[in-house]
């Protein structure tokens, strides 16, 4: 089984530790409300003293009437316990750095106003992890979500909430499908033209979130890592990223509004696959029955019973077949020169006819091509 090593390793190789803001989870969770009531909720990828999702919950405790709130911590964590020290809490002596990063699990069934100050806050937490030892508890394992203790904890749990590594998303999410959890978690856009994840939306067993698409998210970084900016203190970094769930939401029953005729000169069709082009989710035309390729932004707007998904135009197809392919093209740039690449760099993506405004292009002597963005190809259903 993968361990301590691997999860390590994707977070801190792949520059892949990314802390999300208490904002955004705000933002996110606040419209799944009512999913929480009486559930338990587990973040297996969250150090309990600097991650926001757990800050979140345990806050929000008694106001969501969760049942039970679970954490985990991963051995060899850059940030574990650099606020509160697990020793501390546990009375046990501190002795190296590295005894101070060992993997252990939280376990809240309440949270009251232990300080009598009027209000339930964090340090009513803190009050609550010293004073009741066996809600905070070291973990025999590595504290790897896929490791046997951190999966007996996920059967416990009933929704998952948590950024996983962006690195490992692949699996993280094969590991909720195959114990059949609910989940709200954080994933990089490019997940969605992933084969495993794509096909899971294409089955409608999970969908993006409230977010906006386009509003790309600032992560909080370590201090090791490149930042593009300092917010109140926080070292943060723009990160393409957007939230994955299979819990209902409103959003994905409202119906997109269509009100653009189609003629064949504004929606060509693509030189490689039975479908026409649209650039952007707004133009979709209100009168075409036929196969549409759009952004994947589309997924922002999809409606399952607005819509059907038939594939992915990256590369494979998955669900539609191009129907031609460009070995013998050449690639060229803008002031005519070869690049020295061959078209068979743009087979399976959505290709059109013509040289483009810009960007390179294909030729092979005679005919001109140019490649477009990946394309999710959809039907209307009404």
């Amino acid at each position: 089984m993968a361990g301590t090593k691997d999860l390590h390793n994707a977070k801190k190789e792949k520059k892949d530790e990314f802390y999300t803001q208490l904002e955004d989870i705000e933002l996110e969770l606040k419209h799944y409300r009512n999913d929480f009531k009486g559930k338990v909720i587990f973040c297996n990828c969250d150090d309990p003293y600097e991650s926001n999702f757990f800050k979140y919950f345990a806050m929000n405790f008694n106001t969501f009437g969760l049942k039970k709130l679970i954490a985990t911590c991963y051995a060899t964590s850059p940030v574990a316990n650099t606020q509160l020290s697990l020793f501390d809490i546990l009375d046990m002596p501190e002795e190296t750095e590295e005894d101070n990063r060992k993997p252990h699990k939280i376990e809240i069934t309440e949270v009251l106003d232990y300080n009598e100050d009027g209000a339930v806050d964090l340090a009513d937490v803190e009050f609550l992890l010293r004073s009741k030892k066996n809600t905070l508890t070291l973990l025999n394992g590595d504290g790897d979500f896929r490791s046997e203790e951190c999966i007996e904890l996920l059967k416990q749990a009933d929704i998952v909430i948590t950024n996983p590594p962006f690195s490992l998303f692949r699996e993280y999410v094969a590991q909720l499908i195959e114990y059949d959890k609910k989940f709200i978690i954080i994933g990089n856009k490019n997940a969605i033209t992933y084969k495993e994840i794509f096909s899971l939306i294409q089955e409608e067993k999970m969908w993006l979130g409230y977010r906006n698409i386009n509003a790309d998210m600032w992560f909080i970084v370590p201090k090791d890592y490149e930042c593009e900016k300092v917010v109140n203190g926080l070292r943060v970094k723009h990160i393409m990223g957007c939230w994955f769930t299979n819990l209902d939401t409103t959003k994905r029953h409202e119906d997109l509004l269509l009100f653009k005729p189609y003629t064949p000169e504004e929606y060509p069709k693509y030189d490689n696959y039975d479908a026409i082009n649209v650039d952007k989710v707004s133009d979709i035309p209100c009168d075409y029955d036929g196969v549409i390729g759009v952004p994947i932004t589309f997924l922002d707007k999809y409606n399952p019973n607005q819509f059907e998904i038939l594939g992915l135009s990256q590369k494979v197809g998955m669900g539609l077949e191009s129907n031609k392919f460009y070995d013998d093209y050449k690639e060229v740039r803008q002031d005519g020169s070869f690049t020295g690449s061959s078209g068979k760099k743009t087979n399976g993506n959505p290709v059109m006819k013509g040289k483009p405004e810009k960007g390179n292009y294909y030729t092979n002597g005679t005919d001109f091509v140019y490649s477009l963005y990946g394309r999710i190809f959809i039907r209307k259903k009404r």
